[in-house]
């Protein structure tokens, strides 16, 4: 059994580590988040400002000094990693060297491939504004580097960056915009799953008779709306499987019942959950 003694202090302010947007406030937090991420951090880690808070915040100052040379004098990120790691001792030595490993494997990925990567992250963790910027902003990116005739990563890679800025759009349910993304995915790159994922947002977002006309306008897309209705079968027995929809069943059957009042102060307690839950996603997005 592997025993951890905390190292340095616990922050009053977080660090918010770069491309991740992630807050710690521990240097053992700080371990966990580079073990968990390795493949998704990059340069801007190695940052005067993470000393500071190593120092000021942690009261490290003998591992803050340490760690200078490697930020100012453009060491690398597998080395700077693996000194916080060594110094801290939250992993034994062999995942610390499995870890710069990784560091060094992605240290080879354009940067377009892990911004890209770093925002499917936020998408992970249901961190969809956030995501829907950092796409856009990756978009934006990719147009003035391709108008300056800089080498590109293959079209399959934009093609994702539509996809997934889609994915991000549906987790905030507006399927119009999700479904505009889907159909540049698709456009870009004819995978199956980009069709369906868009005509999966096209169905959420048009009532059942216009869902019906448009299939039958899109012919090209038939067979793909056979498959797309298969999936909805499966997914809706599967649901009904569910607590969640056992749950509301049993509402409808209080209700039914006469039971007003046991049926209001579940109503109540719902929506309660409901809103605590959307105020969390929108903090986390902030």
């Amino acid at each position: 059994m592997r025993v951890s003694v905390g190292v340095g202090c616990y922050a009053k302010k977080p660090y918010r580590i770069p491309g991740l947007e992630i807050d710690v406030y521990s240097m053992e937090e700080l371990c966990y988040c580079i073990r968990e991420n390795a493949f998704l951090l990059d340069a801007s880690f190695l940052s005067g400002a993470l000393l500071g808070w190593i120092e000021e915040e942690c009261g490290l100052r003998e591992l803050a000094k340490s760690l200078h040379p490697l930020v100012h004098k453009k060491g690398t990120l597998s080395a700077f990693a693996g000194a916080i790691l060594s110094y801290v001792g939250f992993y034994d030595q062999e995942t610390v060297q499995e870890t710069a490993q990784v560091l060094k494997q992605g240290a080879g990925l354009d940067a377009i491939e892990r911004r890209k990567r770093q925002i499917d992250y936020m998408v992970k963790n249901k961190r969809y504004k956030s995501a829907v910027k950092g796409y856009e902003a990756l978009l934006d990116s990719w147009k003035e580097q391709e108008s300056r005739g800089n080498a590109m990563p293959a079209v399959g890679c934009l093609a994702r960056i539509w996809h997934n800025k889609g994915v991000a759009f549906a987790g905030l349910m507006l399927y119009d915009r999700a479904a505009e993304c889907f159909r540049k995915a698709y456009e870009l790159e004819q995978r199956e799953g980009y069709c369906m994922d868009y005509l999966a947002a096209r169905r959420m977002l048009l009532s059942e008779e216009e869902y019906v006309a448009f299939a039958a306008e899109h012919k090209e897309l038939y067979q793909y709306s056979l498959k797309l209705e298969k999936k909805m079968e499966q997914y809706i027995q599967e649901w009904e499987q569910q607590p969640d929809y056992l749950r509301l069943y049993n509402r409808r059957e209080l209700r039914g019942g006469g039971d007003i009042q046991k049926y209001c102060e579940d109503s109540e307690r719902l929506t309660q959950v409901l809103k605590d839950s959307y105020r969390n996603c929108q903090r986390s997005s902030d």
